[in-house]
């Protein structure tokens, strides 16, 4: 057995958090060859939306996720909270409030101390404690490379439930995080970061969305969706396509992690990074004033990512005022949409 303190997980994947995820590329290759389930209340995978949809009566619905992956950074508790933070997420970018969580775990018994696996359910569970969401059991297997999630049950009131399927002609685009992790837990895993960018990255994927979610129900959101493993440019094409609308982003507007710009220019960048360019690309048009790296940080993999909130302009300054007054993460206007036009997106 490796003594702990020379343990660092992520050297026990090939991809760190999400960005390990299935490209988006191949992942509609296989859901497209799958009948799945809508009959206009209960919602699947069909509409990508952040959460699964099971009406009760009338007034309200189970809402249900699941995620997990692979070490994103070498500290097993960190590791195991930042998980468990990042699958709350999408019943907090819906609105609703998470109930219980069942843990979902792959750890290789044979080469790591059962101690390292206990750490990461220690944080995991502390995270959902902090939250007062409770866990109730789970599943594990042994496996070569170890991975943790969690599968979350929450409820919403049916006329509360925020799909990323409803943004409207004129609403603007708010971020209410910085970007940039999938970069910097590439460059954690390469023994490349810093300190203080590993610390600014890891204080940002802690930073849950249960204050960001309860601020904005107070306020008339048209649509919302965490932003995760297919990035900034990945989760708003979703919501350009089935809004059917286009989306027009200011880069000098977005904020990154310190150091993220330098690292994309170092070309210490995620596979799963690269996948989303290559596959979100012919949805976009960049001013030319884009450069590829940049390109690469708009389309970054992130894990335990913000919300993206779309609203109407009028609701966003209030609401600006709301979640800037609480949260050390400055939240901001990043864009907003126009009637379909040629492409999904714009960046300029």
């Amino acid at each position: 057995m490796e003594n702990n303190k020379k343990i660092k997980l992520t050297q026990y994947s090939t991809g760190a958090g999400w960005a390990c995820k299935i490209s988006a590329k191949d992942l509609t290759q296989v859901l497209g060859k799958l009948k799945g389930f809508n009959n206009g209340e209960i919602s699947g995978h069909e509409k990508f939306d952040d959460c699964a949809i099971y009406p009760i009566d009338n007034k309200k619905s189970i809402i249900q996720t699941v995620d997990f992956f692979t070490p994103i950074v070498d500290d097993p508790y960190l590791f195991g909270k930042i998980a468990a933070n990042n699958s709350l997420s999408d019943i907090y970018a819906m609105g609703g409030k998470p109930l219980f969580g069942l843990n979902i775990v792959a750890f290789p018994t044979d080469n790591l101390p059962l101690n390292v696996l206990s750490n990461i359910l220690k944080g995991g569970e502390d995270a959902c404690n902090e939250s007062n969401v409770n866990i109730l059991g789970g599943h594990s297997i042994k496996d070569a490379i170890p991975k943790y999630g969690l599968a979350v049950t929450g409820i919403i009131e049916n006329d509360k439930i925020i799909k990323n399927s409803t943004a409207k002609e004129d609403d603007v685009i708010i971020l209410t995080k910085q970007l940039g992790t999938g970069i910097i837990s590439t460059a954690i895993k390469k023994g490349i970061a810093s300190k203080k960018t590993k610390d600014a990255a890891i204080s940002t994927m802690l930073a849950s969305n249960k204050n960001a979610s309860e601020i904005m129900q107070n306020y008339q959101i048209n649509a919302c969706t965490d932003i995760t493993g297919y990035g900034l440019l990945g989760h708003l094409n979703e919501i350009c396509s089935s809004s059917n609308l286009t989306a027009n982003l200011s880069f000098k507007d977005i904020d990154f992690i310190d150091d993220v710009e330098t690292l994309a220019v170092d070309n210490i960048i995620p596979g799963g990074t690269k996948n989303n360019l290559n596959y979100y690309k012919e949805n976009i048009i960049f001013s030319k004033t884009i450069k590829k790296h940049q390109k690469l940080m708009l389309a970054d993999a992130q894990t335990a990512g913000g919300l993206l909130i779309i609203c109407n302009e009028k609701e966003a300054s209030n609401l600006l005022k709301s979640l800037n007054k609480s949260s050390k993460y400055k939240s901001k206007i990043i864009g907003s949409f126009t009637r379909m036009q040629t492409k999904n997106i714009f960046v300029k």
